[in-house]
């Protein structure tokens, strides 16, 4: 008789919250603890479902424009960052603010600030419409044009081929962002890079370790929401990597059975705005299924932290009353 071959599962590592994440969620956290609910947050503060349902449990109120959150309350800037329009507006609609963007995007912004001002055309990889991109573009907007993807190189022009810079997205795959660099090279020799990555330490290190376990394994799931670009990512670097299927879930029950036939080893992972509690609910369905041993794949070590957002330090209800009274008008009590 045949043994059946041995289940396993191969766990990335590393995988989920990143620090730019962990920062913005604890943000959040900790200004419902010391101001009170609501806390107002322009955009989904991380992209995944699961945080922000929790959150607004916890009194988080997710809105999509300034101008939503009545005036003498308190709004957060999510992760992904917003262009300089979105503080005029939190200004002028006597709104107190705290910034969450994560620092590796602060980055990108200060690069094209700089780079603008020294009349350099800004080539910024990424995706059009995502928040990061139009708070990058926001910058410069008339230095920055976007390059979405290899396909995009064709159509660019620029003042003068010798100042020309490119930047990117942060949650971007690493291998299709320097096949669009190469591109643009072949295009504008001259073609200046940032002085340093701009896709984030963990994005390449979530995808480092997809490359490694996707070549073992026949399905590979990634834990994240449809809406974050680092998590669809991880499920196209894993079938590139040899995984025979790949797909992206935000719960255990939306894993279809029918992926697990023929299936001895199942790669699981999760985007860097996913709680582990997510992963283990994960590993919890399959190990029901038959595959409970679970090996770690370690590609990297991970220790960076960030502080939180200054304006924490702050007493920001009594920001927000003064804006207020300063400029007329009603204000908390319209929340």
């Amino acid at each position: 008789m045949t043994a059946s071959p041995r289940r396993r599962v191969l766990l990335a590592a590393p995988r989920g919250y990143c620090a730019g994440v962990d920062r913005a969620v604890i943000a959040v956290e900790k200004a419902l603890e010391q101001y009170g609910a609501p806390i107002y947050v322009r955009h989904e503060i991380v992209h995944n479902k699961y945080v922000v349902q929790t959150l607004e449990k916890k009194g988080a109120v997710f809105v999509e424009r300034t101008d939503e959150v009545p005036p003498g309350n308190i709004v957060m800037f999510s992760a992904h960052g917003v262009a300089p329009v979105v503080h005029e507006e939190a200004a002028q609609g006597r709104l107190a603010t705290i910034d969450a963007t994560c620092p590796l995007v602060t980055k990108v912004h200060k690069e094209a600030v700089r780079y603008a001002g020294e009349d350099y055309d800004i080539l910024l990889i990424g995706h059009e419409g995502h928040e990061e991109v139009i708070g990058t573009s926001g910058e410069a907007p008339d230095h920055i044009q976007l390059v979405d993807g290899p396909e995009d190189v064709a159509k660019v022009e620029v003042r003068d081929p010798e100042r020309v810079v490119w930047l990117s997205q942060t949650t971007l795959s690493v291998d299709e962002t320097m096949e669009t660099v190469d591109a643009l090279k072949a295009k504008f020799p001259g073609l200046v890079s940032p002085p340093s990555d701009d896709i984030c330490y963990a994005t390449q290190n979530r995808q480092l370790a997809v490359k490694q376990m996707g070549a073992d394994s026949d399905l590979v799931i990634v834990v994240g929401s449809r809406n974050s670009s680092n998590s669809k990512r991880l499920v196209e670097v894993a079938k590139l990597a040899g995984s025979r299927d790949a797909h992206l879930v935000d719960f255990a029950d939306e894993i279809d059975e029918t992926w697990l036939e023929g299936v001895t080893t199942v790669g699981v992972t999760s985007g860097a705005s996913v709680p582990d509690v997510l992963v283990e609910q994960v590993l919890e369905w399959l190990a029901e299924r038959g595959y409970a041993d679970v090996e770690i794949v370690k590609t990297a070590e991970e220790s960076i932290t960030f502080s939180l957002p200054k304006e924490l330090r702050r007493d920001l209800r009594e920001e927000a009353a003064n804006l207020v009274a300063e400029r007329g008008g009603s204000g908390a009590s319209e929340a």
